[in-house]
Formats: C-alpha cells, structure tokens, sequence
C-alpha cells in the first residue's frame, strides 16, 4: 500500500523556521523525484520544490528560493523540506508528491502569524 505521510507543520512566527518530513513506504521511493507543493485557502495549488532521485538536483519556485531547502534520504525513505524565514504568505498546506507515479501525501498545515 502506498503511503506518503507528511509532519513537521505548525504555527511559528514571522521570521521562524519548520522543517516538514514527508515518509513514503508502498514504492519504490529511491527511483522517483519528490517534491513539495502547497495550497493556501482560496488558492491553487503550486509547486515549492524539487528533488532529483539521487538528491542532486534541486529546483525551487522563486517566492521561496535563498530561504527553503528539499533533501532526502532514501535510506530512510523520507523526503524534508527545511524552511526558513518564514512569512505569513507561507501559511498554507503542505503536501508531498513522488512526481512520476504521481503519489500525494494528505499534507500539513503551516500556519505563520504572530
């Protein structure tokens, strides 16, 4: 069964950092890129990150780019996303997807707000 399990959110201040872990089992998550989207109420959602199958390549939308970072770790099957300098247009639901099989995670909610 494939499962993509996200943690990690929360509410933090303006300026503070979350990491988020999104825990995949069910497939074979070494041979997939991952990446993170998220949605904010009343918006679509949209691509944050990208990561490569091998972790070397990354890729990020330019609304986060210089304060988030994707990596993962395929012995643990897990896929982060560390993000720092957070904003209040950050709050919104992230969610974890293995891009080619097109598997999604339920997400986590990343409230920032003082």
């Amino acid at each position: 069964q494939v499962q993509l399990v996200e943690s990690g959110g929360g509410l933090v201040q303006p300026g503070g950092s979350l990491r988020l872990s999104c825990a995949a089992s069910g497939f074979s998550f070494s041979s997939y890129a991952m990446s993170w989207y998220r949605q904010a109420p009343g918006q679509e959602r949209e691509l944050v990150a990208t990561i490569s199958r091998t972790g070397v390549v990354t890729n990020y939308a330019d609304s986060v780019k210089g304060r988030f970072t994707i990596s993962r770790d395929n012995g643990k099957n897990t896929v982060y996303l560390q993000m720092n300098s957070l904003k209040p247009e950050d709050t919104a639901v992230y969610y974890c997807k293995a891009m080619s099989p097109g598997y999604w995670g339920k997400g986590t909610l990343v409230t920032v707000s003082s």
